[in-house]
C-alpha cells in the first residue's frame, strides 16, 4: 500500500486576482488577464510584442516587511504569497514536532531575472560599479530562494529544494512533492511554480525566439489556443501553491481536503531544445506513466488542463498526444487551456494549473478556453469554447512540456475516503 496524497490548502498570485477566489471567478467567468505592458516601456525597445499578462495590485507588504521585501526578487515574493495563503487555507500548524516533517519544493523556470538586470545595469554605470552591488544580489538571483525563504520564513526543515525544468518546472515540483509523501519521507510539503519574467530580458529574449502573440492592438484576444489564427502565446507571471498532506494527518486534524493526487508522470523527448517530436513520443509516454502511476484507466479521466501555449507548434501536437494516449475517449474528454486567460507563467504555470484541476473537481465545472472561434484542423477535441460548463468531473490530468524535452504530467481525482492507495 502506498501513503495516499491530498491537497488541503490552496494559493495564488495571478495576472487575474491575488488570491485563489479572485483567479477562480476571472476564470469561470472567462476574463483575460493580459494588457499592454506597463512595467517597462516595450515601445522603447523595439519589441514587436508589447502586451502581457502582469499580475496587477500586487501589495508584498501584506506579507513582507519593507526591508524584507528589498531582499527579494519578485518570483520570491509571489511564492511567499502563495505559501501564506495556501498554509492559511490548510489551517496548517506547525509545531516543533512536525516541523521535520514539512519540507517545501517550489519550481521556478527563470529566477531573479529582474534582480540580474538591475546588476547589470549598477555594473556599468560607473567605474568599479559592484562596490554598489547590493550583497543580496545572489541570494536575490538563485532559483531555489523562492522555496528557500518559504521554508525560513515557516520554520519547514524537511526538505527544501528548487526544480527548474523551464514550463514543466511548478508541476515536476509538485509531482515530486507527492512522491516524497508518499514514500514516507515527509508528510506535508508546501509545493508549487513561481516566475517573474515581464522584464526587458524575458520579453525580449522571447520575442528573437518570436514564440509570442503580437497581437498588440487586442491583447485580451491574443492568447488563442487550438484556434487556426493561434501566433504565439502571451507571457504571464504569478504563482501557484498547495499544501500537500499525508490522508491520515490531514483526516486526523479535520482539514479540508480539495482532491487527492494520484498520478505524475515525467518523461524526456531527448529531441530537441525547443520543440518536440512529431510522434510526440515524450508527451504520450509521459500521460500513460502518469495513468499507469494512478492506477486508473483513461476512461476514468474527464478533463484535461492542456499544455496549451497557444504556439503555432504546440496546439496540434498536443492535440494529436492527447488522441493517441485517450483512444476513442478523446472525444468525450473536455480539454481546455487556462493559458488564454492567465497566459503562460512559464515555471509556475504547472502550479495554478494544480489548483484549477483541484477546483475543477470541487466544483464538478469544466474551465473554458477563450478566444478559439476558429479550431485548427488538428485541434478536433471538446476545448470548452464559449465558456466554463458544469459536468461530471471524476479524475482531471495537467499537462506541462518545457523548453529541453522535459515534460510532466499529475492527475488529481476527487476525495474518496474508501478508495485504495
Amino acid at each position: 500500500m502506498r501513503r495516499r496524497v491530498v491537497i488541503t490548502g490552496l494559493g495564488a498570485v495571478t495576472p487575474l486576482g491575488n488570491t485563489v477566489e479572485e483567479t477562480w471567478g476571472a476564470i469561470l467567468a472567462g476574463k483575460s488577464g493580459a494588457g499592454p505592458i506597463t512595467r517597462f516601456d516595450a515601445a522603447g525597445f523595439g519589441f514587436p510584442t508589447r502586451i502581457a499578462a502582469e499580475v496587477r495590485g500586487f501589495d508584498a507588504g501584506v506579507y513582507l516587511e519593507r526591508k524584507e521585501e528589498r531582499k527579494l526578487d519578485r518570483f520570491a515574493q509571489y511564492a511567499i504569497a502563495g505559501a501564506t495563503q495556501a498554509i492559511r487555507d490548510a489551517g496548517l500548524k506547525i509545531t516543533p514536532a512536525l516541523a521535520p516533517r514539512i519540507g517545501t519544493i517550489v519550481g521556478t523556470g527563470m529566477g531573479g531575472v529582474e534582480t540580474i538586470e538591475s546588476a547589470v545595469e549598477t555594473l556599468r554605470a560607473v567605474d568599479r560599479g559592484w562596490k554598489r552591488l547590493s550583497p543580496f544580489t545572489v541570494p536575490k538571483v538563485i532559483p531555489n530562494m523562492a522555496a528557500g525563504q518559504v521554508s525560513i520564513r515557516f520554520g519547514l526543515k524537511g526538505p527544501n529544494s528548487c526544480v527548474s525544468t523551464a514550463c514543466a518546472s511548478g508541476t515536476h515540483a509538485i509531482g515530486d512533492a507527492f512522491k516524497l509523501i508518499q514514500r514516507g519521507v515527509s508528510d506535508v510539503m508546501v509545493a508549487g511554480g513561481t516566475e517573474a519574467a515581464v522584464t526587458p530580458l524575458g520579453i525580449g529574449a522571447f520575442c528573437a525566439m518570436r514564440a509570442m502573440s503580437t497581437r498588440n492592438d487586442t491583447p485580451e484576444t491574443a492568447s488563442r489556443p487550438f484556434d487556426r489564427t493561434r501566433d504565439g502565446f502571451v507571457m504571464g507571471e504569478g504563482a501557484g501553491i498547495v499544501i500537500l498532506e499525508e490522508l491520515s494527518l490531514a483526516i486526523e486534524r479535520g482539514a479540508r481536503i480539495y482532491a487527492e493526487v494520484i498520478g505524475y508522470g515525467l518523461t524526456g523527448d531527448a529531441y530537441h531544445i525547443t520543440a518536440p517530436p512529431e510522434d510526440s513520443d515524450g508527451t504520450n509516454r509521459c500521460m500513460r506513466m502518469a495513468l499507469e502511476d494512478a492506477r486508473i484507466e483513461p476512461e476514468e479521466v474527464d478533463y484535461v488542463n492542456a499544455h496549451g501555449t497557444a504556439t503555432p507548434y504546440n496546439d496540434g501536437l498536443e492535440s494529436r498526444s492527447i488522441r493517441s494516449v485517450f483512444g476513442a475517449h478523446a472525444r468525450r474528454l473536455a480539454v481546455s487551456s487556462t493559458k488564454s486567460m492567465t497566459g503562460h507563467l512559464l515555471g509556475g504555470a504547472g502550479g495554478i494549473e494544480t489548483i484549477f484541476i483541484a477546483l475543477a473537481l470541487r466544483d464538478q465545472i469544466f474551465p473554458p478556453t477563450i478566444n478559439l472561434t476558429d479550431p485548427d484542423d488538428d485541434c478536433d477535441l471538446d476545448y470548452v469554447a464559449g465558456g466554463a460548463r458544469s459536468g461530471t468531473v471524476r479524475a482531471a490530468l495537467s499537462n506541462s512540456f518545457g523548453f529541453g524535452g522535459t515534460n510532466a504530467c499529475l492527475i488529481l481525482r476527487g476525495f474518496e475516503p474508501t478508495s485504495g492507495g
